[in-house]
């Protein structure tokens, strides 16, 4: 992965194949952003005439290179767009400062377009620690390549090698921790990242599992794995239920990381489908070509407890990664069967696609026994919250309203777009069924509201719960944009890792 270091050296003398600089949307056209002073400087002061004779406009998502002038030991500057400037910020003011969501996207575009480069100098406004933490985020996602499968990469050029961040302070012990912070959390995202991406024929329940058990031994999280044998043992029907069709067996996953001096504990519980196809109901054609995905909610809770213990969080955090591959067999569920529970409630399965309730409900269940603080399950759950919030945001539904506002306003924090969502009661009754307790699907509007309260029917009483549903922001279909890739992108991590250190901070509820 990209290195990322802390320079003490200024803009215009540090040695790097760019220098990355920050370009607003002003009022009259382009405006130099701070930390760009020097580069500003070399150009006679006329940086800003330069970019804007050649169009840009300071938009967000803009790269524009020019040859640097004497004076830059850099040979190229990239100008990066930040959007519009902060509307705090008055004429000449160095000190006004952008959001760090910004700072995040702009470097991940600078990365990006610096694809190849040994090294680049990252001289972007920085006020503070945390935009620190959000350059160096931004620009190790944004450098991210998956490339595994490639025998001759596409992009020969490889990853952009280092990136040198301007302005921070290394002696300074709260932009070190930034830093460090930020290599943690983007490594974890870019494994889970890896996971998503690879190919269902390379990632079935068992090796996803090797795969928890080899970081947890490294990272110092303890790791149980049940199969097949224990999970029939166990009573886990969902689980067993949705993997019986593959000749890749099932597995549940539980990830345990303590702190001595933790004294809250938070369960993270993931859908990982590492392949979705529907089962007997088969999903039409067209829909089948990226269900790789649908175990992105296991991969964002897998990298989030491997964060939480790299970082040393004081709170003990638990992951449960529930584990099937959905195909159809002469050995698959029909729908028409009912299946028992580990809660001890039965499922009249009605949709075979609707399999990711099923695996998390037995999975919520186990949790709860745990009794945690909080519960939080993760999922590409449904194309109903798609078609509710499109590709880029995801839903919380929550049992406390108080806590789906708190996890809704930590995902704005991190950067990751959310909403929260109702759970309506008077859909609850769609799921009635004649034959068991409950049944799978229920009213078809309102689909993604149903599954949450589905789930919700698992979750133990008294415990607070919260559903997160990443159909939409999962996986990138489309083309790169900040630093989001095409392909996996690791939504909710930075959202879980969050809530573990405001839990551990005392500072949540």
């Amino acid at each position: 992965m990209t290195a990322l270091t802390l320079s003490t050296a200024g803009a215009a003398t540090l040695r790097a194949d760019a220098v990355v600089v920050g370009v607003a949307k002003g009022a009259k056209g382009p405006v130099v952003a701070p930390g760009a002073e020097a580069v500003d400087k070399a150009f006679g002061g006329k940086l800003a005439a330069v970019l804007e004779t050649l169009g840009v406009t300071g938009a967000e998502g803009e790269a524009t290179k020019v040859p640097a002038p004497a004076g830059l030991k850099a040979p190229v500057v990239l100008a990066v767009g930040l959007g519009a400037e902060p509307d705090s910020r008055s004429a000449g003011d160095a000190g006004a400062e952008y959001a760090e969501e910004t700072l995040r996207r702009a470097a991940g575009v600078a990365a990006r377009a610096l694809a190849g480069a040994k090294k680049a100098a990252f001289a972007l406004p920085v006020a503070a620690a945390e935009d620190v933490q959000a350059i160096g985020e931004g620009a190790l996602l944004g450098a991210y390549a998956f490339t595994a499968f490639q025998a001759v990469p596409k992009d020969a050029r490889g990853p952009l090698g280092e990136a040198a961040l301007l302005g921070a302070k290394p002696r300074d012990k709260a932009h070190k921790a930034a830093a460090e912070r930020a290599v943690t959390v983007a490594e974890e995202i870019n494994r889970a990242r890896d996971l998503v991406n690879t190919p269902p024929n390379e990632l079935n329940p068992a090796s996803f599992a090797a795969v928890a058990t080899a970081a947890g031994k490294e990272h110092g999280v303890k790791v149980q794995v049940l199969d097949e044998k224990a999970l029939t043992k166990g009573g886990y029907g969902g689980i067993l239920g949705v993997g019986v069709g593959s000749e890749a067996p099932p597995r549940l996953v539980k990830l345990s990381y303590t702190h001595s001096k933790a004294e809250k504990s938070l369960a993270f519980v993931g859908k990982g489908i590492t392949y979705d196809s529907g089962g007997i109901s088969l999903k039409p054609a067209g829909h089948n070509e990226t269900m790789k995905c649908d175990m992105a909610g296991a991969a964002a809770v897998f990298a989030a407890v491997v964060a939480a213990a790299r970082l040393g969080l004081q709170v003990n955090v638990t992951g449960w990664l529930a584990l099937a591959e959905n195909m159809p067999s002469g050995s698959a569920t029909r729908p028409g069967d009912v299946l028992r529970m580990y809660s001890g409630k039965t499922v009249e399965v009605l949709n075979t696609d609707a399999e990711g309730r099923l695996v998390l409900a037995d999975a919520l269940a186990k949790a709860s026994e745990e009794t945690p603080d909080a519960i939080v399950d993760v999922a590409t759950l449904t194309g109903a919250m798609v078609l509710a919030l499109g590709s880029r945001t995801f839903g919380i539904m929550s049992n406390d309203d108080a806590f789906r506002t708190e996890l809704h306003e930590i995902a704005e924090e991190v950067g990751e777009p959310s909403w929260p969502m109702p759970l309506p009661a008077d859909l609850r009754k769609g799921m009635d069924s004649p034959t068991a307790d409950i049944a799978n699907m229920g009213e078809r509007m309102g689909g993604g509201l149903v599954a949450g309260l589905f789930l919700k029917e698992f979750v133990g009483e008294g415990i607070t719960w919260a559903h997160v549903d990443i159909a939409g922001p999962a996986f990138n279909e489309a083309g790169p944009f900040g630093y989001t890739p095409k392909g996996g992108t690791g939504s909710a991590i930075r959202t879980l890792v969050r809530l573990a250190e405001r839990t551990a901070d005392g500072d949540l509820g």
